[in-house]
């Protein structure tokens, strides 16, 4: 694997040193050798500059990555697609006015090919893994990260193995299953990441997940594709960059990813700042780090379950620590209670049903709003990152009574008013 191979990536660059290193690098999941004593570090795709001199900002609508190849690692004659488009950007008005946040906007990632945001990291790193030559892709993954890299593989004609526990749920993995991806469901989640290295370094898997131990973030070229959440709220928004933009986090790939996109539009001289951006955590490791010195990240206890899962992670990463940092941004430990109830209220106002890790950053809003921290005039974007239809078997009640009713609309009514109260 050769630079020239590549075309228009120069070489990666460490997030935190800034040494480079051979753009056909194999990603060994440990980052930057120079910073993995103190604070272990992801790396970043450096552009050719060729590919930076004819970057232009495009107009119009249309597909993502034919938008935006000048700003890719892949050109649009080479992308993997399930026929990407720009995902919805909603204004909330009903809960917004409730939590005192006029301007609360949602970035419903569910719209995009497998239900979830993941998508902008496959069709990216797929592509990518294709263009190389790869013969296997590859990933450590319980739930949207396995089923989108599984229906991009598909497209692609690439072999996938998705590593799972066997705690994760059914829906997610029979989502991955049905795609034709080759699923492993290890006794422990832990145990997915030695089988993920074994497969990178014995047999040239392209893994796009973490597999060490701090975790540094995913593959660098499918963190690539996170970027494209920025430049469309930005044109979503009127060519305005927001106050703040809300993300569930766990490694913050995603976080990553759209403080980078906002930067190149800084850059372009289009913007004049990035949004804050703040991660909404489950345990807090990111909470607890900005509030030290230095750079690396906490790890804290996991002091209870959570159905979260997705963004269960008790120490997350430096790209996430320097996001925050660099955009002025906070992170917010949101936990578990009230996630369910704030769910359904999402579902019942606004007619979104998110999955419960999404909703952690509208929760994450409401405290930050309350806190004062957030004004009313503000700007608030949250990015919700999957369907509430991928956890269901995790969040549903179930209701096991059967009514004994008659058809016709008395019955009916009486039976509404016994279980909702007021008909209207």
């Amino acid at each position: 694997m050769t630079v020239s191979a590549l075309e228009n990536i120069a070489a990666l660059a460490c997030i935190r040193c800034a040494r480079r290193y051979p753009a056909g690098s194999v990603i060994d999941s440990r980052g930057c050798p120079a910073c993995r004593a103190v604070a272990p570090s992801n790396l970043q795709v450096v552009y050719c500059e060729g590919s930076l001199t004819a970057r232009r900002w495009p107009g119009g609508a249309g597909q993502r990555w034919s938008r935006f190849e000048g700003f890719l690692p892949v050109s649009a004659a080479e992308i993997v697609s399930l026929g990407e488009e720009t995902t919805p950007l909603v204004l909330g008005q009903r809960i917004g006015e409730s939590i005192k946040c006029p301007q609360l906007f949602f970035k419903q990632e569910s719209r995009n090919p497998t239900w979830s945001h993941k998508d902008r990291f496959s069709f990216v790193a797929v592509s990518h893994a294709r263009k190389i030559g790869a013969r296997t892709v590859a990933t450590a993954s319980t739930g949207n990260a396995g089923a989108s890299l599984a229906a991009y593989a598909a497209k692609a004609g690439l072999p996938c193995v998705v590593l799972t526990s066997q705690a994760a749920s059914g829906l997610m993995t029979e989502q991955i299953k049905r795609y034709g991806a080759m699923v492993v469901p290890l006794p422990e989640g832990r145990q997915r990441w030695p089988v993920l290295e074994e497969g990178v370094r014995r047999l040239g898997w392209y893994a796009t997940s973490p597999f060490a131990a701090p975790v540094i973030g995913s593959h660098p070229v499918g963190i690539e594709g996170y970027k494209t959440i920025a430049y469309e709220i930005y044109e979503q928004l009127g060519d305005k960059v927001p106050d703040w933009i809300v993300v569930p986090t766990a490694y913050g790939d995603v976080l990553a990813g759209i403080f980078r996109g906002f930067q190149d539009l800084v850059d372009l001289g289009l913007a004049a700042n990035t949004p804050k951006l703040v991660a909404a955590e489950i345990y807090g490791s990111l909470a607890h780090s900005l509030g030290q010195a230095g750079d690396a990240v906490a790890e804290v206890e996991r002091d209870h379950d959570t159905r979260a899962i997705s963004i269960w992670c008790v120490q997350s990463s430096f790209q996430a620590l320097q996001a925050l940092r660099a955009s002025g941004g906070q992170a917010v430990r949101v936990g578990d209670n009230d996630l369910i109830n704030l769910q359904n209220e999402l579902a019942r106002t606004e007619g979104i049903l998110g999955e419960l890790s999404s909703v952690t950053a509208l929760a994450a809003t409401r405290e930050l709003r309350e806190r004062g921290d957030i004004k009313a005039d503000d700007t608030v974007i949250c990015l919700l990152t999957a369907s509430g239809m991928k956890d269901l078997d995790l969040t549903a009640v179930p209701d096991r009574s059967v009514p004994r009713l008659e058809g016709n609309l008395s019955s009916a009514l009486s039976y509404l008013e016994e279980k909702y109260g007021d008909v209207p």
